[in-house]
């Protein structure tokens, strides 16, 4: 169990393009040289200090993929405990503004129909909320 019993903030985004009828989310996989490499996840990081959860996802979007989003509804959130680490997980609907990536921290990435994600390929921390996307796809 991890030592901190205080969990870290970490947002992740439910990224949809504007105007896909097929509803569409994406997944980027995380490449080498990051901690979980090869998983894929939904995109996002940690919440700094001064910052709202929303703030964070606008910032760490933009850093990750270079592109700009506008941060929707909350879906869940979940606490997660990695060995070294306990993580509050917050994941909000979003749509993407712009249609550029570039992948920064991520080596692959892949736009999903929400009944396409595969659970068993996603991080640990993301798994809990594939029910939710199915139950509450918009």
């Amino acid at each position: 169990m991890a030592q901190n019993s205080q969990p870290v903030l970490v947002v992740a985004a439910l990224i949809r393009r504007y105007g896909d009828p097929e509803k569409k989310i994406l997944i980027v996989r995380r490449g080498p040289g990051q901690t979980g490499a090869g998983a894929w996840e939904f995109p996002g990081g940690k919440v700094e200090k001064g910052e709202s959860p929303e703030q964070a996802l606008v910032r760490e979007i933009h850093e990750e993929l270079g592109i700009e989003i506008k941060v929707g509804a909350l879906l869940g959130e979940a606490v997660y405990a990695y060995p070294s680490k306990v993580i509050k997980l917050r994941v909000h609907w979003s749509e993407s503004l712009s249609s550029d990536l570039q992948l920064v921290e991520h080596d692959a990435f892949k736009w999903l129909k929400p009944e396409e994600i595969q659970v068993t390929e996603l991080s640990e921390a993301d798994r809990p909320f594939v029910e939710m996307i199915l139950q509450g796809s918009k």
